[in-house]
């Protein structure tokens, strides 16, 4: 199993209009997004290319919109210990999901 391209822990995971996790796991790996809980469950996931993520005007300093599978989740990256780069953590998130799209096209 190859590294994973990106991956996060400490994600708030939003499915509007609850939070299902405020310390869950981003993981972009083989091709595909992964959205997991604190305890490793899978939220949801998806090959790259039925994704799609952005960085909208209200996500805030760390945080992306991602919809996967037609569903929307809003992720807060750095929540647990209000980490300091969680706006370039979100930033390589966007990142990795733009590279995977264009290499897997």
């Amino acid at each position: 199993m190859a590294e994973p391209e990106f991956s996060a822990s400490g994600v708030r995971i939003v499915r509007w209009p609850r939070s299902l996790t405020t310390a869950g796991q981003v993981r972009i790996q083989d091709g595909s997004l992964a959205l997991l809980t604190s305890y490793g469950r899978v939220i949801d996931s998806a090959p790259l290319r039925a994704v799609r993520a952005a960085k909208p005007w209200f996500a805030g300093r760390g945080g992306a919109v991602a919809t996967v599978n037609g569903t929307r989740y809003r992720l807060t990256m750095g929540q647990r210990g209000r980490r300091p780069d969680a706006t370039a953590l979100a930033g390589r998130f966007l990142e990795a999901v733009r590279r995977g799209r264009r290499e897997r096209g």
